[in-house]
């Protein structure tokens, strides 16, 4: 265990340190190509062009770090006390490498879809299109699944379809201040690294290890104030990441876990995404809105608005959902009561968010 330890925090290293080169290259590229995001929309937040190609920046250095690792596991260039568990582990991974191939198209695929958007403005349609494209490729190519107590596998193939689509679209919409998506991934992936490792998925573990690493490292020219966005191609690319992770880790383990609702742990994980995308949308609804046209009805607007700066207003968010993460932990190996009660303090935590950005809305209403 001590040695996968290492393992993890190599492989964090090693990303954030790729990530954190590789977005100032990119940096240069976008302002050489002039790849740029110009406030142009109303709902635009910044107020000078900025570097768009922070996608590419953290696919690349995200592929580099995969390749070089699994190049030094199956050639044994390793250190010498990674040995072992390196040559316990060969066989079942050479196993899985198709499915690795086709998770790795997905993530190519998920970054060209979204660098296109940012580029010539797909309409709504193309998107979802290319999206679903890339969800029956990671199902039926990558056997990224949902299968807990799920006995009809059309129904198991359709919810993981949806669910890679709907975390696409959710890190998409919640990308609406510096630093905020990237920062709450990386929280997520952080969450998603220590279940896995606790439940012996090691190289889940290291995957999830990557992505951290990845958020991170490129999270330092991000942050407010962002030197460089990541674009639709980087919310696209993290809300695949999150999704895959989230459905490919095992959470309910019969020797660890005293109940079921392990299962729901991905949620409790990716809460916020989840929750603001769910918000923003019955927002955009009621007031006959498409739902897919951006506004200032984001939790980080919102907070925004009661008085924070837009710096503290994505810290805010980030202890929120490192808060809500945390509950994650005593779910996985909580009893009955346990698990109960941390649901119903997520749930509370959720409703106490709600009643401020409804007072909030009756506040901008009677101002109108």
């Amino acid at each position: 265990m001590k040695n996968w330890i290492l393992v993890y925090i190599l492989t964090f290293s090693g990303a954030l340190l790729c990530s954190a080169m590789a977005t100032v290259f990119f940096r240069k590229i976008a302002w050489k190509t002039d790849f740029l995001d110009r406030p142009a929309a109303n709902h635009k937040g910044h107020a000078k062009a900025t570097a768009l190609l922070g996608g590419a920046a953290m696919f690349c250095s995200w592929a580099v770090c995969a390749i070089l690792g699994s190049i030094l596991f199956f050639t044994g260039a390793c250190p010498e006390f990674l040995e072992e568990i390196f040559q316990k582990h060969q066989a079942g991974l050479l196993n899985n490498l198709p499915q690795m191939g086709f998770v790795f198209l997905g993530a190519l695929l998920a970054v060209l879809l979204g660098l296109a958007d940012d580029k010539w403005a797909l309409s709504a349609g193309t998107k979802f299109a290319g999206q679903f494209l890339i969800a029956l490729l990671a199902v039926f190519g990558g056997d990224i699944k949902i299968n807990f107590f799920i006995t009809v596998p059309w129904i198991s193939s359709a919810l993981s379809v949806f669910w890679i689509v709907l975390m696409m679209n959710s890190i998409n919409f919640f990308d609406n201040m510096d630093g905020l998506a990237t920062g709450t991934i990386a929280i997520a992936m952080m969450f998603f690294t220590v279940i896995a490792g606790m439940n012996g998925e090691y190289f889940m573990a290291v995957f999830a290890a990557l992505n951290c690493g990845v958020c991170c490292g490129f999270w330092f020219f991000n942050a407010n104030p962002a030197t460089i966005f990541m674009g639709d191609s980087g919310s696209h690319l993290l809300g695949y990441l999150a999704a895959v992770t989230a459905v490919a880790v095992t959470f309910f383990d019969q020797g660890a876990s005293l109940t079921r609702f392990p299962v729901i742990i991905p949620a409790f994980i990716l809460a916020l995404p989840l929750f603001d995308t769910a918000m923003v949308v019955a927002i955009r609804t009621l007031n006959r809105k498409p739902f897919w046209i951006g506004d200032h009805n984001h939790i980080s607007h919102r907070f925004v608005r009661m008085g924070l700066s837009r710096k503290n207003a994505v810290i805010l968010v980030h202890l929120l959902a490192f808060t809500i993460g945390l509950g994650a932990l005593p779910i996985y190996w909580g009893d009955f009561k346990t698990a109960t009660v941390i649901l119903m303090q997520m749930f509370l935590l959720l409703v106490i968010i709600t009643v401020i950005q409804l007072h909030l809305s009756e506040k901008d209403d009677a101002r109108d």
